[in-house]
């Protein structure tokens, strides 16, 4: 049996596995757009209790994800390390997101709290069962630098287009406004909908993926040989792994970048509805805009890679993407924008949003192809190959983020004195002027942080190159050694 994927993978190999990531974007859109504004605004539960969810929630991540990790490293089957776990949850997690979307008709407001809280921790749970193993797949299909940017860049192409496309359905074809609601955030049965909608592309993006790269399991890394196992020794080798400097610049730098994402995503439908006076019609087409940004993003990430290096194109274009991106929201508190319900205004924001996004999505891109070299300079310092572990870490600081993004959000929302069941027309300017600055400056001062931690990132294409012949050599001399004995 092969141990690994050397080459460069097929395009049909890079589309099986890219198409894994429309689970992963289907889940965040909702979760990072949609969780707080449907819950709070649309169903009555105060903001502050929806994020309280979303952190205990949180709780339980932080066990589970290096778990699971580390339990699809060293797991043995017929299936390999990956594909069990994937699987086992691609029917349960699909179930589990309808239902955060279908809460009982009974509860209202605050009693709903005990539901969202059970519901946030099953369904992360269950995407982590899915999530870690796939993302893991990406250090092992191959361990070629510019093969794996281009192997992250579909999962991350996948991932936004569909997420954007579950999203244009809730705006454009769910929440339909009406006389009693001219925005159309308030239908309720829109969003009931949606939620089985979503879960049954969840459900068909994890079949696809899992199933599309069954034939590579024949070529996959082997788990290590058995060996007895303690709680002590797992953890001690989880905390061994994660110390590797360049998994810690980058756990950081996904930690500040996803955690300004989840303010800006979170507070995304305020901005859109609140605070430019946008209609569902007009952030429908914001979103499919954004495809477009996606698409290029695909074309630009590789290029980047092998031209500039991935740390220092994550860089570049890093800085940037997240300076432009609280550009226009700067510019309206000081007087700058054309008013609100002007064409002008529209074509102004989607404009900037096409280019700002296709340099976050390559920067994302970059940063995800960056973990998987991690894998080999950790095996040279370690012995062990830890896929899972890495993945999981990242899986877990991404929600982590995602989900303070969320309280921070919470916070902003707050200041600006945004309560429940507020509607475009109903803010005075001055709570509106807090809102902008709140978002602007929290996203940016955030975003450069995420900057600052990439730049301790130590693996080049060199470095990389490097590792694997060093771990060729002592493959050869191990081989040596037994052919002797």
């Amino acid at each position: 049996m092969a141990t690994g994927s050397e080459g460069k993978p097929s395009i049909l190999t890079r589309l099986a596995f890219g198409v894994g990531g429309i689970a992963d974007g289907v889940k965040n859109n909702g979760f990072d757009y949609f969780l707080l504004f449907f819950y709070s605004q649309v169903l009555g539960v105060p903001a502050a209790h929806v994020a309280t969810a979303l952190f205990i929630a949180l709780i339980v991540d932080a066990v589970s994800d290096p778990v699971v990790g580390y339990w699809s490293d060293n797991f043995r089957s017929r299936l390999g390390r990956r594909h069990p776990f994937m699987y086992a949850a691609m029917l349960p997690v699909a179930i589990a997101y309808y239902f955060a979307w279908n809460p009982p008709a009974g509860l209202t407001g605050s009693e709903l709290f005990p539901w969202l809280v059970a519901l946030t921790i099953t369904v992360r749970l269950l995407f982590t069962i899915y999530e870690v193993p796939q993302n893991a797949l990406a250090a092992e299909l191959t361990s070629d630098y510019d093969a794996r940017t281009s192997l992250m860049s579909y999962r991350y192409f996948f991932a936004w287009v569909g997420g954007l496309s579950i999203q244009i359905a809730l705006l454009a074809l769910l929440l339909r406004p009406t006389e009693a609601d001219p925005s159309g955030f308030f239908n309720t049965q829109g969003w009931h909908t949606y939620g089985l909608w979503a879960s049954v592309v969840i459900f068909l993006a994890v079949l696809a993926t899992t199933a599309g790269t069954h034939s590579h399991i024949s070529h996959l890394k082997l788990p290590p040989p058995q060996r007895k196992l303690t709680i002590r020794k797992i953890f001690s080798e989880i905390l061994e792994t994660v110390s590797n400097p360049s998994f810690r610049a980058l756990f950081l730098a996904t930690l500040f970048g996803l955690l300004a994402s989840g303010i800006s995503a979170s507070l995304n439908q305020y901005i859109n509805g609140l605070f430019w006076g946008f209609t569902t019609d007009q952030t429908a087409l914001l979103t499919v805009a954004v495809y477009v940004s996606a698409v290029i993003a695909l074309i630009v990430a590789p290029i980047i890679g092998k031209t500039l290096g991935k740390k220092r194109g994550a860089i570049i274009i890093g800085v940037l993407a997240f300076t432009i991106a609280p550009a226009p929201v700067l510019a309206r508190v000081f007087g700058l924008m054309p008013p609100n319900g002007t064409d002008l205004l529209f074509n102004i924001v989607i404009s900037i949003t096409i280019f700002d996004l296709a340099l976050i999505i390559a920067t994302q891109m970059l940063m995800g192809s960056m973990i998987a070299d991690i894998v080999e300079d950790s095996e040279l310092a370690t012995g062990r190959r830890s896929e899972g572990i890495f993945f999981a870490g990242i899986s877990f600081i991404r929600k982590l983020a995602q989900g303070s993004g969320v309280m921070l959000a919470a916070i902003v929302l707050s200041v600006a004195s945004i309560t429940p069941g507020m509607r475009p027309g109903m803010v005075p300017d001055s709570q509106l002027q807090l809102l902008g600055i709140g978002y602007a400056v929290s996203v940016l001062t955030i975003w450069m942080l995420m900057i600052l931690c990439v730049s301790f990132y130590k693996i080049s294409r060199e470095g990389h190159e490097a590792n694997l012949r060093a771990l060729a050599e002592r493959a050869g001399q191990n081989a040596a050694r037994v052919d002797s004995d």
